[in-house]
């Protein structure tokens, strides 16, 4: 029986949902009818109930019939009315092809929706039904007569009948009128139109005039506004030929008596206007216009109907407009032409100049040619590329045609001495020297705007760079160029640093931040490899230095995090490249012998010795052995010899777990080093150690390729039921031994042929091996047992690892085959134990389910191992006595703390709700991961208990009574003494109407003392007032209070000035010891004298500079009064300063200043 949502519906529904995007749910009724329900937007839904009607109702299908001229109202405008019907009404419309003469529409769908779609199609027809169209097929030539002047008749038959009418445009040439619109109104249009037709056919005849063709555009007028202009004026129509023909009759057609007073108008539009040249040498053009247009503004705006258009490079000057204005437009240029002649000794001069230099000499969008031509007032001419002429012609005033010759002549000359210069700048560089958007390479054309920069196509793979121009200077751009190439190299210098996989994502830090911050301090450029690449190098880019920096700093990371241990082995120099071997392949092999250690060797040429090994300690140790023994053998014997063997022959030449080899090892005492993956020689094997050796090893390696070259074929016979095993998974394990045992081909009979015998082809020893194989697997197979092992199932993602990792190990390691069952989620939902901080809690006991058992199947020895390594990775719970006080501690802000210690130890850890208030906490996982989360655990109480001890002594509290007034001095100035205080005693001061003072014991009674003792020598402090005169304070005080601050450090007291517009200006106070203060009032005594000094100086003397002052009350006169002066003598009066007759200028006159009514200028 088929369960509901699991047959053909729930597909067809799930597809519709993808396509269109809308939500569709399913529900079954009791009466087995199937309910869908569809939402989402409108258009969704509207296209899902469409395609849900046509894939799941059951179809019909019926025809409608309509006039074939009606589809296309029911297709609508691009197909989108026909699209709006077939939504509506969830239906498929197939409407005939416009070359098909059938006029039945088909509709398919249910038949609801049939009968809604035939009734719309039904309602366009009849619509359309109460319209008619009418097409008569008029003479184009009668056209304009039916569509009147300005297309004025037409519209007004339109708006007489209520019908659409259609002419043709006069372009198109088509006979046909379309008239469309209610039957009368068409009808009454027709009879109207075809009324106006017979009646100029009848009175209307025609004449032919020849007329230029230059001049027909005159007579169509702009958008044909002068055809429509005479046919509104004599009711005559002109024909004219098409504009690309080559004929120039234009036919009139029209009544007798009014075709003459076309013919005339017609005549007249031709020659309104005319085409005239005038010859001028090229060189004359811009005398001719005159400065800034000077000359032909004059004519243009005199003529403002006459076009004049000059032509570059031509002798001639085009004059277009009505022919009396071009006529006098002619008179005058050809009058400016004679005068310019008369005046301008005209001269020429020609260059022969390499056609190679042309285009510089022309410049980027003609500037240099341009400049040369505005500069020296001539016309120069530089054949085309297609002439092959190095021909330069010069025109125009003798001095400017010399000068522009000598300046062509020096640029020919200056770029026939440049020089070209190439770089070799690898490619690599050629994008960071250009820079983004070309904005580097701009500035190195800006400082050297005489060098041309060239770079090759990216393309062309080329790290050749040109540079062309001036000798001097293509080499101090060259010496520029290169100096920012070695910045880049060495900017560029690369390392790279073998870290352990595991150890990159510590490297990487939280959000990046470790290499970030690595990067930003050492200034480096850091890559590390992706996740799923097997590569441990991390690669540094960046300066040398920096480069080291960064290595060191990774390297430090790496072994605080591991029992990483780095030893140095010195190595002759000279050795360091045969111990390296072809493409790093001896010291490879020592590294994967070694578990993975990496070892370093000094870069070629730096002459050092020494070379490191970075790897576990034991490891190490391993790899330094056999560095120094192969160091050893290669002083006495550097001896090297290379083989050549198929590469699925040396699998079975290492043999089994590297048995094959060993043996030949240990029979010769010879290297043998196998091809890595990542070689390109994969054939080639190298025998390296003393020549005896070598030979022997050489020997005993041909012989056995020898032998695997000759193939034979063998059969065995396999019991059919073990058939299945080898070539199930797609044959795994026939290409494991294919791969283990040369290549060597093993074929199974087909699936039903019921035989036994299986086909082995290769190499004889493969073979041989390989049937040995194939025995041993049939005799695991045979002894085969199943073990089951009870692991509660919500432990089995645990079990099974990252990826299924931990299984597939053990599987490898055992030969066994391990599954797992089914997910029984009821099951799982009834024994759940309850979660608490995001973890599951552990169980109080076990009962095994059927979804608990795991099956292993292999060899009964194997199975019991596997079985232990599978319970080793059940995870087990231990609880660990913390106080409840410390769990919120443990757990940290938002969980981080306790987040943390599950990371590291990959544990879970279950704290319980706060509520229980219990003093343990569970840790689940792996046995050794516990017992170091346990440790880790403790060492984390430790410490918080150590916090709790501290807090407790720092809370320490004294209270002391102050009084008020000494706050200020206690606090000092912006906090200083109070903050001074804090930080000499490590305390905490809180001050109200009492301080408050708290920290360990010790230091708080240290502070207490402190403040009590600044408190004591407040209190023998005095105050003292002294008068001081006011003029003095601001030189006393200084410059922002520098010098009065000064004072008040020196003499150890304070001092505070009165404030603007008190009572008493010149009272100063002074607080401090009393001797102190006694010695500052003595100081600031002596200050005042000092500055009263100068303050009166300065008085005086302002009193002498100021003017004399005009007192209007008749008060007594201040400073000097002149008497009896000649001026006062009667009959005389004081000269008028102002006066020019009193005091006449010379040269030219000043005029007085006026004094604006806003008062002075401010500068």
């Amino acid at each position: 029986m088929r369960h509901f949502g699991e047959g053909e519906e729930a597909k067809v529904c799930l597809d519709i949902m993808q396509r269109t995007g809308a939500h569709i749910e399913l529900s079954l009724a009791k009466d087995q009818g199937l309910s869908i329900m569809v939402t989402g937007k409108l258009d969704s839904v509207m296209k899902a109930r469409k395609e849900i009607v046509a894939r799941l109702q059951t179809q019909a299908s019926a025809t409608v019939a309509i006039p074939k001229e009606h589809h296309r109202f029911v297709i609508g405008k691009n197909g989108e009315k026909l699209q709006e019907l077939e939504l509506k009404t969830a239906t498929k419309i197939a409407i005939p092809r416009p070359d098909d003469p059938s006029a039945n529409i088909r509709i398919t769908g249910t038949k609801e929706g049939i009968e809604k779609a035939r009734h719309e199609i039904l309602l366009i027809s009849a619509e359309q039904d109460k319209r008619a169209v009418e097409r008569l097929s008029l003479e184009k030539a009668f056209h304009p007569f039916i569509a009147g002047a300005h297309n004025r008749l037409v519209q007004e038959l339109s708006q007489e009948t209520g019908a659409r009418i259609s002419i043709p445009p006069p372009s198109l040439p088509k006979d046909e009128i379309v008239i469309t619109g209610e039957k009368e109104a068409v009808a009454l249009a027709v009879n109207r139109i075809r009324a106006i037709y017979d009646d100029k056919k009848r009175k209307t005849t025609t004449i032919s005039v020849e007329v230029k063709k230059s001049q027909h555009k005159y007579i169509i007028g702009p958008k044909g506004n002068t055809l429509q202009e005479i046919l509104e004026a004599t009711g005559v129509s002109v024909e004219m030929p098409p504009l690309d023909s080559g004929s120039e009759t234009i036919i009139l057609r029209g009544e007798p008596d009014k075709l003459g007073p076309a013919l005339t108008q017609v005549y007249a539009k031709a020659k309104s206007v005319m085409v005239v040249e005038v010859t001028a040498p090229a060189w004359l053009h811009r005398f001719i216009i005159g400065k800034k247009g000077q000359n032909i503004g004059r004519i243009t705006q005199q003529l403002p109907r006459v076009h004049i258009e000059f032509t570059d490079g031509e002798e001639r000057i085009s004059l277009e407009g009505p022919t009396e204005e071009v006529e006098q437009a002619q008179a005058q240029i050809q009058e400016i032409i004679k005068d310019l002649v008369s005046l301008v000794r005209m001269d020429y001069t020609e260059v022969i100049i390499d056609q190679r230099f042309h285009r510089h000499l022309i410049g980027k969008n003609g500037a240099n040619i341009n400049r040369i031509k505005e500069q020296y007032k001539v016309s120069v001419r530089i054949p085309q590329d297609s002439e092959r002429s190095g021909l330069v012609r010069i025109e125009g005033d003798p001095k400017g045609v010399q000068l522009a010759r000598r300046e062509l002549i020096e640029m020919v000359q200056r770029m026939e001495n440049e020089r070209t210069k190439d770089l070799i700048v690898e490619q690599k560089f050629h994008r960071t020297i250009i820079g983004q958007k070309g904005e580097k390479i701009k500035e190195v054309r800006d400082k050297f705007p005489e060098v041309i920069i060239n770079f090759p196509d990216p393309s062309q793979k080329s790290d050749i760079v040109q540079l062309r121009g001036p000798k001097n200077e293509v080499e101090k751009c060259a010496k520029f160029l290169q100096k920012i190439i070695a910045d880049l190299i060495e900017n560029s210098f690369s390392l790279s640093v073998p870290i352990f996989k595991q150890f990159h994502k510590n490297i990487i830090g939280k959000g990046g931040a470790n290499i970030k911050k690595i990067r930003e301090e050492t200034n480096t450029k850091i890559d590390l490899p992706t996740e799923n690449s097997n590569s441990e190098m991390i690669v540094i880019t960046g300066k040398k230095s920096n480069c080291e920096a960064a290595r060191d700093r990774i390297l430090a990371i790496q072994r605080e995090l591991a029992n990483i241990r780095e030893t140095e082995v010195t190595i002759p120099a000279k050795l360091h490249n045969s111990l390296i071997g072809s493409k790093g392949c001896l010291v490879r092999s020592i590294m994967e012998d070694c578990g993975g250690v990496h070892i370093h060797f000094p870069s070629e040429g730096s002459g050092s010795d020494k070379v490191t090994i970075r790897g576990p300690a034991g490891e190490v140790e391993k790899a330094k052995k056999q560095l120094l023994q192969l160091a050893e053998e290669k002083q006495v014997n550097n001896f090297t010899a290379e083989l050549q063997a198929k590469p699925e022959y040396h699998k079975f030449l290492i043999g089994r777990g590297g048995a094959n080899i060993r043996r030949v090892r240990d029979r010769t005492g010879a290297r043998i080093i196998f091809p890595s993956p990542d070689d390109t020689e994969q054939e080639l094997i190298t025998i390296v150690g003393k020549e005896e050796a070598v030979r022997q090893a050489q020997k005993e390696l041909e012989s056995l390729v020898k032998n695997l070259d000759d193939v034979v074929e063998d059969s065995m016979v396999v019991d059919v039921r073990h058939h299945r095993h080898f070539v199930c998974r797609r044959g795994q394990v026939l290409r494991e031994l294919a791969e283990e045992y040369g290549g060597v081909a093993v074929s199974f009979p087909r699936t039903g042929a019921n035989s036994q015998r299986v086909t082995l082809k290769g190499a004889k020893d493969c073979v041989e091996a390989a049937k040995k194989r194939i025995q041993e697997i049939i005799e695991d197979l045979e002894s085969q047992v199943s073990v089951e092992v009870a692991i509660p199932q919500r432990y089995h993602r645990a079990v099974m690892g990252p990826k299924g990792c931990r299984i597939q190990h053990i599987t490898r390691e055992h030969e066994v085959q391990i599954k797992f069952p089914e997910r029984d989620d009821s099951a799982a939902g009834q024994d759940a134990p309850p979660q608490e901080n995001g973890e599951v809690s552990p169980e109080a006991e076990f009962v095994p389910r059927k979804g608990d058992i795991i099956t292993i199947s292999g060899r009964e020895e194997k199975c019991e191992l596997a079985k232990a390594a599978l319970l080793a990775l059940v995870p087990i719970t231990e609880d660990v006595e913390v106080s409840y006080e410390l769990h919120r501690y443990i757990i940290g802000q938002k969980g981080s703390g306790i987040r943390k210690m599950m990371e590291e130890y990959e544990v879970n850890i279950w704290v319980p709700q706060p509520e229980k208030q219990l003093d343990v906490i569970k840790v689940t996982g792996l046995a050794a991961n516990v017992e170091r989360a346990k440790q880790g655990l403790l060492e984390r109480v430790k410490e918080l208990q150590a916090e709790q001890e501290d807090r407790a002594l720092r809370s320490f509290k004294v209270t002391m009574s102050v009084d008020p007034k000494f706050h200020p001095k206690i606090i000092g100035r912006k906090g200083a003494v109070i903050s001074q205080i804090r930080k000499d005693h490590d305390v905490c001061v809180v001050y109200f109407d009492l301080i408050v003072i708290s920290g360990y014991e010790r230091n708080v009674e240290e502070a207490r003392q402190a403040i009590q003792q600044l408190v004591a020598e407040l209190q023998e402090m005095v105050s003292q007032d002294v008068h001081l005169d006011p003029r003095t304070h601001a030189r006393i005080i200084g410059a922002r209070g520098k010098a009065i601050r000064k004072l008040m450090e020196e003499f150890k007291v304070d001092i505070r000035f009165p404030q603007p517009g008190s009572d008493e200006p010149d009272k100063v106070t002074v607080t401090g010891l009393p001797e102190t203060v006694d010695n500052a009032i003595d100081h600031l005594l002596n200050l005042e004298e000092e500055y009263m000094l100068s303050v009166t100086e300065t008085e005086t003397l302002a009193a002498y500079m100021k003017p004399p002052s005009h007192d209007s009350s008749g008060g007594a006169a201040k400073g000097f009064v002149v008497r009896d002066a000649p001026w006062n003598a009667a009959g005389n009066k004081a000269p008028d300063m102002s006066s020019a007759e009193d005091f006449p200028t010379f040269g030219t006159g000043v005029a007085p200043k006026q004094a604006s009514a806003w008062g002075p200028k401010k500068f």
